[in-house]
């Protein structure tokens, strides 16, 4: 990967920086380091989704950069996979 400073926006990451960074991401609620409390209540509001076969309601994640807001949408939306309602 390059020096360049991390961009949210990946305007500088080519395509191999990119495939980096989404392998290393945790795919799976279970496999996401930290904010232990956040975790268990969207295990929660997750399970209860598909127990309805719906689509999880809002979700706001506000922070600092760092917190893994991102990786947290990414696992929601993994997780969740398609839903037919």
């Amino acid at each position: 990967m390059s020096n360049i400073p991390l961009d949210p926006t990946n305007l500088h990451q080519n395509s191999e920086d990119r495939q980096i960074e989404k392998a290393l991401r945790p795919k799976a609620i279970g496999d996401f380091g930290g904010q232990q409390k956040i975790v268990e209540n969207l295990s929660v509001f997750i399970g209860a989704a598909k127990m309805r076969n719906e689509a999880l309601d809002h979700v706001l994640l506000h922070g600092p950069p760092g917190l893994g807001k991102t990786t947290l949408s990414y696992i929601i939306a993994n997780e969740l996979g398609p839903i037919c309602v």
